[in-house]
């Protein structure tokens, strides 16, 4: 699946907004036949533009009331250092999100807590100890403008390669 056309970019936009819809609802949704709209899902699975179904969960309901956003400065970027911070990174679970970033810096990474106490004793004994660390800097996020897991979809042009900037040949 090289190309998506106005069917797989309606599919697309559909499962983001409601992933628990139903083949049946979802191909009425995109004006499709069910079969035809299952082949298609299952496709786009398998060409990985869906990477996978899961629950948003509230984390202020779940008791993690802070998001902070860490800037790790790593003492090397380059090879077998830079490959064992990012594997510690990735088998923390309180670290949700991890970026390479530009600029001053390694890495972005974004962090839950419960509050400023766990945090503070998770900075001391977690993230400055990581493998190959030079310095952290926190900021904390005061309140929260718009988080959205949806990606804009409004470039994609059925029958065009995703990420081209031609049509078909």
């Amino acid at each position: 699946m090289e190309t998506l056309d106005k069917f797989d970019v309606a599919i697309l936009h559909e499962l983001q907004s409601d992933a628990r819809l139903t083949n049946t609802e979802l191909a009425q949704r995109v004006g499709l036949s069910a079969a035809p709209c299952w082949r298609r899902v299952r496709a786009l699975e398998e060409a990985g533009y869906i990477r996978g179904y899961r629950a948003e969960i509230d984390r202020h309901r779940i008791g993690l009331g802070v998001l902070a956003f860490v800037r790790l400065d790593a003492d090397r970027n380059t090879g077998e250092p830079l490959r064992a911070m990012e594997e510690a990174i990735r088998k923390i679970p309180e670290i949700v999100s991890c970026h390479y970033i530009s600029g001053a810096g390694t890495f972005e990474l974004q962090v839950v807590s419960r509050d400023l106490e766990s945090f503070s004793e998770f900075a001391r004994k977690v993230l400055i100890n990581l493998p190959n660390v030079k310095d952290l800097h926190t900021s904390f996020s005061l309140g929260e403008v718009k988080a959205s897991i949806s990606l804009p979809l409004g470039h994609l042009k059925p029958g065009v390669k995703p990420g081209s900037l031609k049509g078909p040949s």
